[in-house]
């Protein structure tokens, strides 16, 4: 299961950032969020015991959605997040080894970016998609601009400040999709908090200015 998979079946563009979930709650925040329609989900690793909550996730929903790591700042923890069956790996900042091993163990991998020299270097390590981060202190301009200087096959995600108020505008301005931490779960949500707020994000993709197709 890749982000292109996910893309071309018609998922949801939304990744959504499980920071601080427990592995004893994980499986009830994933079944909230498949139930609404978001089939890309991370664990960040500063969340407590995140390989737990990413094995468990995987093994539980693997066959339906993308499950890997966020926050993710070196090789050996690439390594891990395969070993627990990730796919999927996010990063806030670009560093070559890591966008090269996450490739080499055949994962998908969101580097973080600012700038275009930090775009254009992890481009160059082999990223076809990267996380525009902080986008809401950027900007849907800042967007825009990286666009119309980076190759036209790569893809932008949104993360940093974004969510159901503003899902259309990022698309609107050529982001892939968006990353949904705070406004989609907070440690000690409950399933049916993140539930809701899930389907306000797939109303919101539903809704007029996202350009679905």
């Amino acid at each position: 299961m890749r982000i292109e998979d996910m893309l071309s079946g018609g998922a949801m563009p939304v990744v959504a950032i499980l920071r601080g979930v427990r592995p004893a709650e994980v499986l009830g925040i994933g079944e909230a969020l498949l139930a609404a329609g978001i089939r890309m989900m991370e664990v960040p690793l500063n969340s407590p015991e995140p390989f737990v909550s990413i094995e468990r996730l995987a093994g539980a929903f693997g066959s339906q959605a993308l499950i890997g790591a966020g926050t993710v700042l070196a090789g050996a923890e690439v390594e891990r997040v395969a070993g627990a069956g990730g796919r999927l790996v996010v990063c806030p900042h670009t560093d070559v080894a890591v966008i090269g091993r996450a490739i080499a163990l055949g994962l998908d991998c969101l580097p973080g970016v600012l700038s275009p020299t930090e775009a254009f270097t992890a481009i160059s390590a082999g990223a076809g998609h990267l996380k525009l981060f902080p986008a809401a202190s950027l900007g849907q301009g800042h967007l825009k601009a990286l666009r119309e200087v980076l190759p036209r096959h790569s893809r932008i995600w949104a993360v940093g400040g974004t969510g159901a108020h503003d899902l259309a505008i990022w698309l609107a301005a050529g982001a892939a999709g968006i990353g949904v931490g705070g406004a989609l779960y907070k440690a000690g949500d409950t399933p049916q908090q993140v539930r809701e707020r899930a389907i306000a994000l797939r109303a919101a993709w539903a809704g007029p200015g996202t350009n679905r197709a």
